[in-house]
C-alpha cells in the first residue's frame, strides 16, 4: 500500500542493531515484502515516539520510506499485537528468540508469506501458558522442514510399502523415510502418526490435545531436530 512515497506492510522484528549514538538498525518479517531493513531514527532516545511500536514479540504496523540502497526509513510505527506474556516467562523467552533467529537463518531476503504466518502462529502459541514448550519448539522444527520443501515421506518405505502399525521403524535420512527394522526399531504407528499430523501443518494447540502428546513429543522431537540440521542450512 502507497501514499507518495511511503509504504505500510505488518512486520515483526527479526533483529536489532545499535547504530550511531540513538539510531537502530531494525530487520523486519513482513508477509508481503520479504525481509525490510529500515533504520530508526533516534529511536534510542527517551521520548522517542518509535521506540513503543517496535517491541519484540509482536505484529506491528509500520509506516517506511524505501532507501536507494539496501536500508529505507522507518517513518512510524504501531503495535497491532503485542504477545506480553512470553517476556513473563525466561524460558518461553529464550526459546521465543531461538525461533526468530532460525527462520531468520533458513530464509532469503523474500522469503514467501507462510514464514510470516508462522512465526505469528509460533508466537501465539509461545503466549499461551498451557501449550507446552518442547511441543512448539518441535512443531516449529517441522514447520520449517515443510515450508523448505523438506517434507519426509511418512506414509512408505522407499520401495514403496506401506507402512504398517505391526512394523517397528527406523528413519532413513538418505531416503527421508522410515525403513522397517525386523530386529526393532525406534518408531511405531503412533509415533508416525503424530508426526503426519504435526507436518500436515496443525497448530500447537491441536496438537496438544492428541492423546499422549506430551510422550509422543519427547518420541519424536529428536528426530525433527536431526532433520533440521540435515535439510536446512
Amino acid at each position: 500500500m502507497m501514499n507518495n512515497r511511503q509504504e505500510v506492510t505488518e512486520a515483526i522484528v527479526l533483529a536489532r542493531t545499535e547504530y550511531g549514538e540513538a539510531d537502530r538498525i531494525l530487520t523486519l518479517l513482513t508477509p508481503e515484502n520479504g525481509k525490510l531493513r529500515l533504520i530508526a531514527k533516534g529511536v534510542r532516545r527517551v521520548k522517542s515516539k518509535l521506540a513503543g511500536g517496535i517491541e519484540l514479540f509482536s505484529v506491528t504496523n509500520v509506516t517506511y520510506i524505501k532507501g536507494r540502497g539496501d536500508i529505507g526509513t522507518l517513518i512510524s510505527a504501531r503495535l497491532v499485537t503485542y504477545y506480553s506474556k512470553i517476556v513473563g516467562d525466561i524460558d518461553r523467552t529464550m526459546l521465543g528468540y531461538d525461533l526468530i533467529k532460525q527462520l531468520h537463518k533458513v530464509t532469503e531476503d523474500e522469503p514467501e508469506a507462510d514464514y510470516y504466518h508462522l512465526l505469528v502462529q509460533a508466537f501465539a502459541a509461545l503466549d499461551d501458558a498451557t501449550i507446552d514448550i518442547e511441543l512448539i519448539r518441535m512443531w516449529f522444527g517441522a514447520q520449517l522442514l515443510r515450508l523448505s520443501g523438506h517434507t519426509p515421506n511418512l506414509r512408505t518405505e522407499p520401495g514403496g510399502a506401506k507402512l504398517t502399525a505391526e512394523q517397528a521403524y527406523e528413519f532413513s535420512f538418505d531416503d527421508s523415510a522410515f525403513v522397517a527394522r525386523p530386529d526393532g526399531g525406534a518408531y511405531r504407528a503412533d509415533a508416525i502418526k503424530f508426526l503426519r499430523i504435526v507436518f500436515d501443518g496443525n497448530q500447537p494447540a491441536v496438537l496438544a490435545h492428541v492423546g499422549g502428546a506430551a510422550r509422543l513429543v519427547e518420541q519424536t522431537r529428536q528426530l525433527v531436530a536431526f532433520m533440521g540440521q540435515q535439510y536446512l542450512r
